[in-house]
């Protein structure tokens, strides 16, 4: 008679759970679904730092991997693009490719000279893009990265940004990984849009 009374109870727990969550899952799915339809990127044309035209077709292809950052980022941006070269030769092995662009949201600082130098420590595996600051801003807006100057008392300033590396096929929004997800998680989900 216990153990019955026991699975009522535990029965009657998790519907009144489920009841509870149901509403909130479903909410935070309408946000993802919210998020992936409002980022589709626009039209613009810029260079990359060799001087090739970049637009939005160059975005094209399998898999392609935008990261919006800044050469005088402390620790975000180096470590992402890190594991990017890494992503690269993985997936090089299994001889497959992914077109990575770094974006600079900084482009006063982050002319195309500064931005070569910093990329070629990742091996120039990595294309880098800057241009004007409000083609740079438009462009970064339009996949829904944010960005914001921050001053110091000296008159220096860094660059609070959202730090998603956005994943296309096709030049379109397919999903996106972080600098929080090991390895392994992101070559996943890198895989899934090959």
């Amino acid at each position: 008679m216990k153990l019955k009374t026991s699975i009522t109870v535990l029965t009657g727990c998790l519907v009144i759970f489920l009841f509870i969550m149901l509403p909130i899952i479903l909410s935070v799915q309408d946000k993802k679904d919210e998020y992936v339809a409002s980022i589709t990127g626009s039209s613009f044309s810029l260079k990359d730092v060799d001087n090739n035209k970049i637009t939005e077709k160059s975005f094209q292809g399998p898999a392609t991997a935008l990261f919006f950052g800044f050469t005088n980022c402390p620790d975000v941006c180096p470590i992402t693009l890190n594991k990017l070269t890494l992503i690269i030769d993985e997936l090089k092995k299994e001889k497959k490719t992914l077109k990575v662009f770094f974006i600079s949201i900084d482009p006063e600082r982050d002319t195309t000279n500064v931005m070569k130098d910093y990329l070629s420590s990742f091996e120039n595996k990595i294309i880098g893009i800057t241009g004007k600051s409000e083609e740079i801003f438009t462009l970064s807006k339009s996949w829904g990265i944010k960005s914001q100057k921050i001053f110091s008392d000296s008159g220096s300033y860094t660059v609070d940004h959202s730090s998603p590396v956005l994943l296309l096929k096709d030049g379109k929004y397919a999903d996106r990984i972080t600098h929080h997800d090991n390895l392994e998680e992101s070559l996943k989900i890198i895989k899934k849009i090959l």
